[in-house]
């Protein structure tokens, strides 16, 4: 039976990762300094204006206008008069310190011991449609975004600016992916641009080298820019906003979410941290060869260090059941939250390298939680010859 799915990927100067990317930064400067520090940064930016807010208890307190202003120059929001850049842009800043009931949930007498940062659900996925497990929308949607970005900032293609998005639908035959069905680049650009050269340039230089010939036939339907001219965008054509791009920081759609963003956030929030480890055994469990297709849920109570629940569901695809997968899980792998964080080095700097292009995949690679190093385990004591 067929069926399609789309994903979505967005740019570097996209206004929600415009928020995202400034919130990580000022993140990693924190850490760099304080491994200990508590963060919950949230950003929010319209037409020249960015406001810096939310709650950081840190033996350092970074400099936040200069963060702000070195991320939106590195994104290319440098031309005055456009509505938005780096040099002219107001920065407004709320912070205080994290609630001190939240501390005392968190804080224990041993740190292995340290409760989760609040309460919540996280989803980890994945499958064998591309070599990294993602799901192929989402891979793919996350490629052309990545080529759209190298093409601007190399000149490939001059007068691009750097608002833009991309869309991948993939048609499933039997619940494989069998080819794209449609592509949707629309790109920022300059108002000197002819809309058709634009057009022909993006299919020749963004969406061809991107996509698999294999993928790809003459029925496959590939709009750039459909409404025409789009020389007004970032933060001075709408309001960006931190953790508004979830979806595209993850799956694409193609598995559920907790609902809980990443950006701005130190690794005691379990929001970002268990949704890493969610991540982690999913990969782990397909990589075995235990299914094809995996996801995977945790719970947490704010103060408490074990999760409230595991969920495993392989969508029929396992070797053996969803049930003995989960209880091997509980058995072999720590999931409390500093472990986790001890686990994939989660007080490192690591976050504006996550900002943009996906939190897992392609994007994540070499991170922790990225990694198969329990599959073969999980393959022997599963006794199952794959």
């Amino acid at each position: 039976m067929k069926h399609f799915f789309t994903s979505e990927s967005v740019t570097r100067g996209h206004p929600d990762k415009v928020c995202d990317q400034i919130a990580d930064a000022v993140l990693d400067d924190i850490l760099e300094h304080d491994l200990t520090a508590r963060v919950a940064c949230e950003v929010t930016a319209v037409t020249e204006k960015v406001h810096i807010m939310g709650e950081i208890t840190s033996t350092h307190m970074p400099d936040f206008e200069k963060i702000a202003r070195s991320v939106i120059r590195d994104i290319g929001y440098t031309k005055h008069g456009c509505g938005f850049d780096a040099d002219n842009c107001k920065i407004e800043l709320d912070i205080h310190g994290q609630s001190p009931d939240i501390a005392l949930g968190i804080n224990r007498r041993y740190a292995e011991d340290n409760g989760a940062g609040d309460q919540g659900m996280m989803f980890g996925y994945a499958c064998g449609e591309t070599a990294e497990l993602m799901p192929l929308p989402i891979s793919l949607a996350n490629k052309l975004s990545k080529r759209l970005e190298y093409v601007r900032t190399s000149d490939i293609i001059p007068n691009l600016l750097p608002d833009g998005k991309t869309q991948v639908t993939v048609e499933y035959d039997d619940g494989k992916p069998v080819r794209v069905s449609a592509v949707i680049v629309s790109t920022q650009h300059e108002s000197c641009i002819d809309i058709d050269t634009l057009r022909k340039k993006i299919v020749d230089k963004v969406v061809l080298p991107t996509l698999p010939d294999t993928l790809i036939d003459d029925k496959t339907s590939i709009f750039i820019n459909p409404t025409g001219r789009f020389t007004l965008g970032g933060p001075a054509a709408d309001s960006g906003l931190t953790g508004r791009k979830i979806i595209a920081d993850t799956y694409g759609g193609y598995s559920r979410h907790g609902g809980g963003s990443f950006s701005g956030k130190d690794p005691t929030k379990v929001d970002k941290s268990g949704a890493y480890m969610a991540r982690y055994i999913a990969k782990n469990i397909v990589s075995s060869g235990m299914a094809d297709r995996c996801e995977v849920q945790l719970a947490y109570a704010i103060g408490l260090a074990e999760p409230v629940s595991v969920y495993i569901c392989t969508f029929s695809t396992g070797r053996a059941g969803d049930d003995i997968i989960a209880k091997w899980v509980c058995d072999n792998i720590d999931m409390r939250p500093e472990m986790i964080i001890r686990r994939f080095n989660l007080r490192a700097p690591i976050y504006s390298r996550l900002s943009c292009g996906g939190h897992f995949g392609e994007n994540a690679h070499g991170m922790g939680w990225e990694k198969t190093d329990l599959a073969e385990k999980l393959r022997h004591d599963m006794q199952i010859n794959i």
